[in-house]
Parts: structure tokens; C-alpha cells; sequence
């Protein structure tokens, strides 16, 4: 063995990944698991960075990145929301140890034995400037064996930071924690699969919810969340667990149109006074499907889904709504600045962000620089003060997100078989949503 490698201390490192799939299993979110899994295969084997793939589609679908050269621990990364793909074959080292369900540990990638069975691809490299000496590369296994992803971390460093090789203990405790991971993983692919599956229901009723529009909304207010709690100094673990907690939250902020009448959610034309005002209980309905919360995700959902359409300023709905578990029958006085929850302030925006850049039938998305000078005009007004400024210092991290959670096809190429009237029905739906503060096109 290397002196110069970093040593592993097996003796307590059952009891750690005892401890770690215990933490895993608190978890709702994937990205949130992903996370976890490589900070603490990170942290067993002292890597500089590394990078989780999830088989789908027999293919390996970029899934996680960490990269301390470049992003330290904790910051906002945009990098996570890379949307990519490689073919599982040995045309590449991931590809390869996906295809035979077995470990690489390659001591300098520039400097492989002649009879490798795969080679070092230098791109990234020399794109970025970094450079890669060791890498391990090990699959993710069911419990069944079947290879569901792959763990490669690069770059083990010893005591003076220096890159080495990787120790083979590593290699031998690794694949016990990536494995045993494996199963928090498949959870949250099936809780997020379950959430789209819902909001298919309600895309049925109310065409602008998507499963793409859900998962842009999560996924802005996670990162949202994220850099408010780093300009808040909150502290890591709360951060976590409330980004964990919020990017499926938000997913389900409008489930409370499934309760609104077709004749309102579908109708071709502006809302009148009085649908508009049932309209606005949709969020009343989506909070009575929380209201008997048995964790901390029904209860920031319940919180979420009423309080979404509240403004800074004190012009929202529904207000203070104290009673739900009886009929609703009016809206309340609103809510006014902090005593709307945080996480409904931060849904708040990402939703109008979403309806506003969005492209429908009867409109192209609004260019960034009028939204931004939209949030810019409602900044104290419809939303916190705060919030924005969040929202604004990360757009380059929004701007990933948005490319990753695409729609399948624009609007105006999908199939329209109710015509122009639903057509209307969609106009005034994204008009209720994006205003309130203001959505006319100009």
C-alpha cells in the first residue's frame, strides 16, 4: 500500500454507515439523498469531488456533482442540474463499470497500464483546468444486484491535500455504504414518480400544471431556500432539511385545483368576480389534504399550498384562515410580510417566475429581462424583499434549472383537440396565476 495514501479506520466505519442510512432514510427528496450519499462516500475516502449516475432508460442519466476545486461544500451549485446522458457500454469508465457490475480503482488516470480495459477521457480537464489523478468508479447495487447507478469519486487526498491514489479498503467499504444507499434512492425516485403521477391528475383539469412546471417550481425554491439560508446565516443541518423538505413541497403548491369546479378551472374566458372568488379557495382545499399531518413534509406542504397566493404587502389570499377541518366559507383578513410562512413566500415567486417564462398557446415566454424587471417593480410588494434578492443573486442557477425541466414540446406543436376554447381556458388560468401582480402582454 502507499504511504502516501489516506489511511481508513475500519473499525468504526460499519457503525458510520449504520448511522448515515439511518440519516438517508429521513430523507424525502432524491437530489437531497444524492447529496447525502456523496458527501459521505466523499468523506469515508477524502475526495476532492465526485459524481453519481442513475441508470434510466438503459442509459446512465447524470444524476449528482460535487466538485471542492471548484464549488466548496455548502454553496449553490448549478452544476447539479447538468442534463446529460451516456450509453452504458466501454466506451467510457462510468459506462463501463455499469455494464459489468464492477469496480475501477485507477491509481493516475494519465498514466493507466497498457492493457486497461478503458481510457481516461481529458475533456473536462482541459476545458476547466482541473486534473484528475485517481478515480474510483464503483456501481450502485439493488438488493437484488441489478445495477442501478455509479459512484465515481476522484481525486483521494492525503494529509497535505496532495492527490493519490485511493486505498483498497476503500474499495472494500465503499460498495457496502453505495449499496445499502441504494435503497433510499429507489424511495425517492418512487415518491417523486408518485408526486407526478398527482400532478398528471391535475394537468388533466388545468393544462399549464406539468410535470416539468412542478419540478421547476420544487427545484427554485430548494435553491432559492438555499441562498436565502446562506444570507440568513441558518446552519447547515436546518438548511438541509428544510431544502430537503421544500423541493417536494412546492412540487404540490396547486394540488388544491383538483377541488375547484371544470366550469371555473376550464372556462374560456376571464374569471368574474364571483369564480374568481372560489378560484381562490383552491388553496383552502389543497390544505385540508394536509390538515391530519404526520410529518414535517405534510405540514410544510399544508403550509405551502394555503399560503402561496399571499403577497408582502398584505394583498393575498386567503388569509387568515383559522379553522379547516369545518366547510370554508370566506376568506380571511391576509397575511402581511413574516407572518406568511417562509416557504410559501419562496413558492410564491418561483411560481410566477414559471408562469411568466413559460410558453402557451397564445404566447411566447417572457424574455428574463421583463420578469426580472417585473420581481424587481414587486420586490416589497407581492414578494419578500429577501426572497427576490435570493432569487436574483442565483439566476444563473435558475436559468440550469430551467433547461433541465423542459417541456417536451412548446405549446403551440402539442396536439389541441378542445380548440380555441381551451385555448381561452388556458390564457385565463395562467393570467390568474401570474397576476394578481401584474401578466398582461405587452
Amino acid at each position: 500500500m502507499d504511504d502516501n495514501c489516506p489511511k481508513t479506520d475500519n473499525s468504526n466505519l460499519v457503525a458510520e454507515i449504520l448511522k448515515v442510512n439511518e440519516d438517508l432514510n429521513q430523507l424525502k427528496d432524491l437530489d437531497a439523498i444524492l447529496d447525502k450519499i456523496l458527501t459521505e462516500s466523499r468523506r469515508i475516502t477524502n475526495a476532492d469531488a465526485g459524481t453519481i449516475y442513475l441508470v434510466e432508460d438503459d442509459k446512465l442519466r447524470f444524476g449528482y456533482v460535487h466538485n471542492d476545486t471548484f464549488v466548496k461544500e455548502g454553496e449553490v451549485n448549478k452544476d447539479i442540474y447538468a442534463n446529460f446522458s451516456l450509453p452504458i457500454n466501454d466506451k467510457s469508465i462510468v459506462g463501463y463499470v455499469a455494464g459489468r457490475g464492477e469496480a475501477l480503482n485507477i491509481r493516475d488516470a494519465y498514466d493507466m497500464p497498457a492493457d486497461s480495459p478503458v481510457s481516461f477521457n481529458p475533456g473536462f480537464d482541459h476545458n476547466t483546468g482541473y486534473h484528475t489523478t485517481s478515480m474510483l468508479t464503483l456501481p450502485i447495487k439493488t438488493s437484488q444486484g441489478k445495477v442501478s447507478g455509479v459512484i465515481q469519486l476522484i481525486n483521494a487526498k492525503n494529509d497535505s491535500g496532495a492527490a493519490v491514489p485511493f486505498t483498497d479498503d476503500s474499495q472494500i467499504v465503499l460498495p457496502l455504504f453505495a449499496n445499502a444507499a441504494s435503497v433510499a434512492i429507489e424511495r425517492a425516485i418512487m415518491t417523486r414518480e408518485l408526486i407526478l403521477r398527482m400532478m398528471q391528475m391535475a394537468e388533466l383539469r388545468d393544462p399549464s400544471e406539468t410535470g416539468p412546471h412542478v419540478q421547476r417550481v420544487g427545484a427554485f425554491s430548494a435553491e432559492i431556500f438555499h441562498k436565502y439560508a446562506l444570507m440568513k446565516g441558518i446552519d447547515q443541518k436546518e438548511r438541509k432539511k428544510t431544502k430537503d423538505l421544500i423541493r417536494v413541497a412546492a412540487m404540490l403548491h396547486d394540488v388544491g385545483k383538483v377541488g375547484i369546479s371544470d366550469n371555473i378551472l376550464k372556462k374560456p374566458a376571464k374569471l368574474d368576480e364571483e369564480e374568481f372568488a372560489i378560484m381562490q379557495f383552491h388553496t383552502v382545499y389543497g390544505a385540508k389534504l394536509f390538515i391530519h399531518s404526520t410529518s414535517d413534509l405534510d405540514a410544510m406542504s399544508g403550509d405551502i399550498a394555503l399560503n402561496h397566493h399571499e403577497k408582502w404587502n398584505g394583498r393575498g389570499y386567503p388569509g387568515r384562515v383559522t379553522e379547516l377541518t369545518g366547510e370554508v366559507r370566506k376568506m380571511g383578513v391576509p397575511k402581511v410580510g413574516d407572518e406568511i410562512p417562509l416557504e410559501a413566500r419562496i413558492v410564491a415567486l418561483a411560481d410566477v417566475f414559471d408562469a411568466l417564462g413559460s410558453r402557451r398557446s397564445y404566447k411566447p415566454p417572457w424574455p428574463d429581462e421583463k420578469i426580472i424587471k417585473l420581481l424587481n417593480e414587486e420586490r416589497g410588494q407581492h414578494f419578500d424583499p429577501d426572497v427576490t434578492d435570493a432569487f436574483l443573486e442565483i439566476f444563473d442557477v435558475v436559468s440550469a434549472i430551467r433547461d433541465k425541466y423542459t417541456e417536451d414540446l412548446p405549446e403551440d406543436e402539442k396536439p389541441n383537440p378542445q380548440g380555441e376554447e381551451a385555448k381561452k381556458a388556458a390564457e385565463a388560468q395562467d393570467k390568474e396565476r401570474g397576476k394578481d401582480t401584474e401578466t398582461k402582454q405587452s
